[in-house]
């Protein structure tokens, strides 16, 4: 059974920095795609950031430069970077691993940033 565990999240100040995880497990993480997405209140869930098998990256335009994702295939870990925090970050961050058809995501963790 994969699982995927999300933590990290937390209350920031404004220009602030997290750092997210993602713990995966039951699968074979290093061949899957890792993506972070979010999703705030009355808001369409996300994409914020990408990360193939072969560690090709991809931001989305309102985080490029302050976000910088990564993974450690021997962990089975991903991560998320999140500096220079702005109000409009706040949301529940979802980690999501894909291969094909396989699909799976993690519970979400809460990110606020408010002064």
């Amino acid at each position: 059974q994969v699982q995927l565990v999300e933590s990290g999240g937390g209350l920031v100040q404004p220009g602030g920095s997290l750092t997210l995880s993602c713990a995966v497990s039951g699968t074979i993480f290093g061949v899957f795609s890792v993506g972070w997405y979010r999703q705030a209140p009355g808001s369409q869930r996300e994409l914020v950031a990408s990360i193939t098998s072969t560690s090709v990256i991809n931001y989305a335009d309102s985080v490029k430069g302050r976000f910088t994702i990564s993974r450690d295939n021997g962990k089975n870990m991903a991560y998320l970077q999140m500096n220079s925090l702005k109000p409009e970050d706040t949301a529940v961050y979802y980690c999501n691993v894909h291969l094909y058809q396989y699909d799976y995501w993690g519970q979400g963790t809460q990110v606020t940033v408010s002064s």
